[in-house]
């Protein structure tokens, strides 16, 4: 695994969003794949010890996904994603909401817009994540979303090492 891919996380409270860049040593399509496949996305996007369960993914415009970050004592913390452009390969755009296990979204949300790109076998995302409020910007920040989503994308590298080979 290469330890020299670039990695940004910067946080804009005076736009409310977070700013990620992150280079992985894989090709564009499976990059977009481990991101927009519930299956691929259940084995890597939840911090370890913890583990991701999807209900039901529908990935495309107006679809959605249901999925829960499961601890290891089986405490579920439900999101709802719903797509709202999708380019594929290369962008999709949806919102992100905390939910209850009955599908009713805790607002305010957030938008999550993801730029793929590839150059020399090397795949390059950009995600930003504009928050409605500050409030609760600085509550994700403050759950660790820094440190989580950083073990997550790890995951993911050693993941597509295997899925590459």
């Amino acid at each position: 695994m290469n330890k020299n891919l670039f990695f940004d996380l910067t946080v804009d409270k005076a736009a409310q969003t977070v700013y990620i860049t992150r280079e992985f040593d894989a090709d564009q399509s499976l990059v977009w794949e481990a991101f927009t496949t519930a299956e691929i996305l259940d084995q890597w996007v939840a911090p370890k010890p913890w583990t991701a369960k999807t209900k039901y993914m529908d990935f495309k415009v107006g679809g959605r996904r249901f999925y829960a970050m499961v601890s290891p004592e089986g405490f579920e913390r439900w999101a709802i994603q719903e797509y709202l452009s999708i380019h594929p390969k290369s962008h999709f755009k949806l919102s992100n909401a905390f939910a209850d296990k009955d599908e009713n979204p805790e607002l305010p949300g957030s938008e999550w817009d993801y730029h793929f790109s590839e150059q020399d076998g090397k795949t390059t995302v950009r995600i930003a994540i504009y928050n409605e409020s500050l409030a609760r910007m600085e509550k994700m920040i403050e759950m660790g979303f820094k440190e989580g989503f950083t073990m997550s994308l790890s995951n993911l590298d050693q993941l597509l090492a295997t899925l590459s080979s």
